[in-house]
């Protein structure tokens, strides 16, 4: 980096919601900003994630972005690499390398109340931007559990989204800690090569059939040729998920058929009674992620697998205890155990205008306007940011939406002029909060009797939007005014440019 770099705008990730705002940067003609990647290439989760069978639950087609489409995908749901592959193309498409900055990890970041800019330190030097945009994303920073003997484990261990390839698996005896959404895509992976596979299920996913088939060369040429078809295909996928959302957010009860329909999955493939009811979850499904899989079951019904319905409580040696007793001698331990979502690392680094950091702010639980920004940060966004996920749907979309916050935030910068800052109003942020905090006490994530990473340690749901794509769309159309302060500085203070805009 230049020293003394000055830009209007720095991007903090190079995954999906980076990239995205990216593009959207060039498209509203601002081409002063950089993307800061701590890695050495873009993907963000889907490069991080490179374990075996690594796939996408959302339709290839849904799981895109609507300036971009790709008639290519070569199957309904797509694999990591042909992800990876689609944002390394939309990289080029959009000509956004002369931006990014690889291997520049931000350590921290610091707001300026009299020059209204932001000071960021990363790895790789120094730089002032007026505008930051975080795009890290909740599942970027791995989570293994503190266990009780595990720095003296004489094996190996890695977590999914750190898989070491050069590590042999085959012959060994291996234990799958976590039954998330990583871990029912691992299992059947390696199930066929390890000599011994041993899961440990603390919680049961409730998992329904992957309907996954290979795209055709035709389906491949009408969507080439006819846009309009492939608009048609993703139409029809997001229409169908938006139907859905009432059964998770105002009427759980419903989904009892699915449920019925998700047992019929799992006795086709586990004929074996007690091994069928340590698999049954006891929670409404939907109060964790529906997990989709037609490989899963097959895997543990195999006479290589041994599932511990009891989750890893100790580790003396190379013999796993778990919380029930049981004992499991292993040479490698693979972690399935999530992220930090409601705890993300990022908001350590974060110093506001009060000179607390974001981590300190949401102490009591994240909360954000509109899911963008934090109070006592000004000049501050993030995408995907507190209660923006989603439980059925594609995340893009609601990236997209961010997107268009963040365009028009900008646009209401320009309109001010001079040297300012917009910093949302706390009554305007807690007003949101509550909002969204009472649609979710109906919702079947806080009523369907189940412990999931959606919820913080205070037992608040405070990632998942309790609504449709459709009706966020709308909240996050545009920047309301009288949400925000508007901060002026006395003088305006000069910053030198990038000489990296495009």
């Amino acid at each position: 980096m230049a020293e003394h770099e000055h830009v209007r705008v720095a991007v903090i990730g190079s995954g999906f919601g980076g990239l995205g705002a990216a593009v959207r940067l060039r498209r509203e003609g601002i081409t002063d900003f950089v993307v800061l990647e701590r890695a050495d290439s873009v993907g963000g989760t889907w490069r991080d994630n490179s374990y075996p069978g690594c796939a996408c639950d959302v339709p290839s087609h849904l799981y895109s972005f609507s300036f971009a489409p790709n008639p290519e995908w070569p199957r309904t749901f797509s694999g990591q690499r042909h992800i990876r592959a689609y944002l390394e193309h939309v990289t080029d498409l959009f000509g956004l390398r002369p931006h990014i900055r690889f291997d520049s990890e931000v350590k921290l970041m610091s707001w300026d109340n009299e020059k209204l800019w932001w000071h960021i330190e990363t790895t790789r030097g120094t730089l002032t931007a007026d505008v930051v945009v975080s795009a890290t994303g909740p599942l970027s920073d791995p989570k293994i559990p503190d266990i009780p003997g595990l720095a003296s484990f004489p094996g190996k261990v890695f977590h999914s989204a750190r898989w070491d390839h050069d590590y042999d698996l085959r012959g060994k005896r291996v234990a799958m800690v976590g039954t998330g959404a990583s871990a029912i895509q691992i299992v059947p992976a390696i199930q066929p090569q390890v000599g011994r596979l041993t899961l440990f299920q603390r919680t049961p996913p409730w998992v329904m059939p992957r309907v996954d088939r290979a795209i055709s060369g035709a389906e491949r040429w009408l969507h080439r040729r006819l846009p309009l078809t492939a608009q048609a295909r993703r139409g029809l996928l997001w229409g169908i998920r938006e139907l859905q959302v009432q059964a998770f957010t105002k009427r759980p009860d419903e989904l009892g058929l699915v449920e019925q329909l998700a047992k019929r999955n799992m006795a086709r493939s586990i004929k074996d009674p007690a091994l069928r009811a340590r698999l049954t979850p006891d929670y409404r499904i939907g109060c964790k992620r529906i997990l989709l899989s037609s490989t899963y079951y097959p895997a543990l019904a195999r006479p290589n697998v041994d599932v511990v319905a009891s989750g890893l409580a100790e580790v003396r040696g190379s013999t796993l205890v778990a919380a029930d007793g049981s004992e499991a001698e292993v040479d490698a331990i693979v972690f399935g155990t999530g992220f930090h979502v409601t705890d993300m690392p990022i908001a350590e680094r974060v110093v506001g205008a009060e000179g607390s950091t974001l981590a300190e702010s949401w102490k009591n639980g994240m909360q954000a306007l509109r899911g963008a920004s934090a109070a006592g940060f000004p000049n501050w966004m993030t995408i995907i940011g507190p209660n923006t996920g989603l439980g059925n749907s594609s995340m893009i979309l609601m990236i997209e939406s961010q997107l268009n916050y963040m365009a028009d935030y900008l646009r209401q910068l320009d309109v001010l002029g001079g040297r300012a800052a917009l910093v949302a109003r706390p009554a305007a942020v807690d007003a949101w909060n509550r909002k969204v905090q009472e649609r979710m006490k109906r919702t079947v994530w806080n009523t369907g009797g189940c412990t999931s990473w959606y919820l913080d340690e205070n037992g608040r749901n405070t990632t998942v939007w309790p609504g449709t794509t459709t009706e966020f769309r709308r909240a996050t159309r545009r920047v309301d005014l009288a949400e925000y302060e508007v901060i002026r500085t006395p003088a305006p203070v000069s910053g030198r440019k990038s000489e990296a805009a495009a």
